[in-house]
């Protein structure tokens, strides 16, 4: 954010996280590293003493036992819980949540709807499906509304999520998708990366060597779509050279079904998101 730009986000907001996981964690490390949320202003909840043990020790929030001390606690409460927690949660802290608290939903597959049906009537609720990489600040996330939540939420939400990544608005109904792109696709990434050492590891290169050649290629390929704005498709031919390596690799990739292989992995995650939905 530029320091020209006034910040949207209150004074001391209080932030509340019920469930203290990794991207919990990497949300708030994310809101404290910016300096845009103090850390004494958040507070998180977890059935896990070592979560909650972590938190306290490494981030310097506040914990409790008790989910409605997290809601009574916070202007913006996190629901940073696994699809299957959420309706017991929700029925949990539904009597504590008010028209002037933000609920973010992260959970894969929930929609708003059944958050809404789930607290008091008026509530104000937005599901963003993230990814992990907000643990080294570099997350991929998209935003959805409710239909109580006022554009000023939205900006405020969109603010914060951008201190830890990008960050996209989209209908509700692309986050199943989403989740199976972005949400997932780090393992596609991380098993290329290893793939790929294995690949030099084949052809002489010492393992430690081959990983990091690996992922700095990955790191650097994903920067030139961002940052050159070209169609990935484009980038690709200007890498290959008539009668070159490159060219002769891409023909084993096509052979082989690389490009199928990933549009079935989306396809696989995005039709399970919509199944733990519905499972809920």
């Amino acid at each position: 954010m530029a320091s020209s730009q006034r910040s949207r986000v209150p004074p001391d907001m209080a932030v509340g996280f019920i469930g203290a996981g990794r991207m919990a964690q990497a949300m708030a490390r994310g809101f404290i590293t910016s300096g845009i949320i103090k850390a004494g202003n958040i507070t998180a909840s977890d059935p896990d003493p070592r979560m909650l043990n972590y938190v306290q020790k490494n981030l310097g929030i506040n914990v409790t036992n008790s989910n409605r001390e997290v809601v009574e606690k916070s202007q913006m409460i996190v629901l940073a819980v696994k699809p299957n927690v959420v309706s017991p949660v929700l029925q949990e802290v539904s009597q504590t949540v008010s028209k002037e608290k933000l609920v973010v939903s992260i959970a894969g597959g929930i929609t708003i709807s059944f958050i809404e049906q789930n607290l008091p009537v008026g509530s104000k609720v937005i599901r963003v499906m993230p990814n992990t990489p907000a643990l080294v600040l570099a997350a991929a996330s998209v935003l959805s509304p409710g239909k109580e939540v006022e554009p000023e939420d939205t900006e405020i939400v969109m603010e914060l999520l951008r201190c830890f990544g990008i960050v996209e608005p989209g209908s509700e109904k692309l986050l199943d998708a989403v989740t199976g792109l972005s949400g997932s696709g780090p393992a596609y990434a991380f098993t290329a990366i290893e793939a790929l050492s294995d690949g030099g590891v084949k052809m002489g290169l010492p393992r430690d060597l081959a990983i990091k050649l690996a992922a700095q290629t990955l790191l650097g390929a994903a920067k030139m779509v961002l940052e050159t704005g070209k169609h990935p498709g484009q980038l690709k031919d200007e890498v290959c050279s008539p009668g070159g390596t490159t060219i002769a690799a891409m023909h084993k990739l096509e052979r082989g079904g690389f490009r199928a292989s990933l549009i079935d992995a989306v396809e696989a995650a995005t039709l399970r998101a919509k199944e733990l939905g519905q499972q809920k």
